[in-house]
């Protein structure tokens, strides 16, 4: 495995090919072990990786301060490498409820002084509303963010789960170095508008969801039991006779990482990464096996035979059942 880095847009920064996502950590995939978190953080430095991706709103600042440990207990060398992209704006009750979004100037610096003290540092790398807040125009919202870059406590802006017009008009304000959004095999509704747009104004994508929750992984059975906390109990894709399907498309993509002697989850992460220089995966990895997978991807070369016959086994539109829930549905823009 050779670590490569990528530009995040036009703003220069420069980050590893792959970044990690550190949610499932904390929050929404099941347990997870602290421990085997933290050495997978490490694992991943050592092994080149740069980009690391939180929200101060996973587990209600538990991601955060996991990564701040991290980043305390690794080497100095290790621990400078690492950049940190953080989502803010999302509200949470006691109980683990969403509340709704808050994107007002006065919120965002709230927000980022509590994330500098929990992660431990004096600056975020990237900084980002996790979705758009109605009630905020957009303006005010990455107004309050450059503030925060003139001030020294963000490097960068980004932009979480926003359409073409939301894009526009944040680029229109300051600069803004990448868009984090899903993008998978079975996740391609950016291609059709999105995607041009964001390379037109020179946007980076932050890739998540590049193996779709682990559904195209190659790891997720049928009969796998969820936990009442685990997000894919209520995602419609991992639902009855959405989950036969889309679990249908898996082996289809699986016949095909054995002619190349990779695994599903490889050959899934490294169709993300031929989609441009200008797009970087984040791997959700919880455990140093699975993260030594992902990074496995960065020495597949997909052939343009390969991505004939994924885009035959695999086409865009094929999943069953959106994304998130219909009432999550309804705070994403396209």
């Amino acid at each position: 495995m050779t670590m490569r880095t990528r530009p995040l847009g036009t703003t220069g920064l420069q980050v590893s090919a792959l970044g990690l996502g550190c949610m499932g950590m904390s929050a929404l995939y099941g347990e997870a072990d602290r421990t085997e978190s933290i050495a997978t953080i490490h694992a991943a430095l050592e092994a080149g990786v740069t980009l690391l991706d939180t929200g101060d709103f996973y587990a209600m600042g538990h991601n955060e301060m996991l990564i701040g440990e991290a980043l305390r207990a690794a080497p100095a060398a290790r621990r400078e490498q690492a950049l940190i992209s953080v989502k803010f704006g999302a509200l949470r009750g006691p109980d683990g409820s969403w509340l709704g979004y808050d994107g007002r100037p006065a919120a965002v610096k709230s927000f980022a002084a509590y994330s500098l003290q929990r992660l431990g540092v004096d600056h975020i790398d990237v900084y980002r509303i996790a979705r758009l807040d109605p009630d905020v125009p957009i303006e005010e919202t990455v107004g309050a963010i450059a503030e925060l870059v003139e001030k020294g406590y963000v490097r960068h802006i980004g932009l979480s789960e926003v359409g073409v017009e939301t894009i526009r008009r944040a680029a229109a304000t300051a600069p803004v170095s990448d868009l984090q959004i899903e993008y998978s095999l079975i996740s391609r509704g950016i291609e059709d508008a999105i995607l041009p747009t964001v390379r037109e104004l020179g946007i980076g994508i932050t890739a998540y969801g590049v193996l779709s929750r682990g559904l195209i992984s190659g790891h997720f059975t049928a009969d796998r039991q969820l936990g009442a906390g685990d997000f894919r109990a209520m995602s419609p894709r991992f639902q009855g006779d959405n989950l036969r399907h889309n679990l249908n498309l898996v082996e289809a993509l699986r016949k095909i990482a054995e002619q190349k002697g990779v695994s599903v989850a490889q050959i899934a992460i490294a169709w993300v990464l031929s989609r441009g220089e200008d797009i970087v995966p984040l791997v959700g990895a919880r455990r140093r096996d699975r993260l030594t997978e992902a990074l496995g991807a960065l020495d597949v070369t997909l052939e343009p035979a390969d991505l004939a016959a994924i885009e035959e086994a695999v086409p865009a539109g094929a999943a069953a059942g959106d994304r998130y829930p219909a009432a999550q549905m309804a705070h994403l823009e396209s």
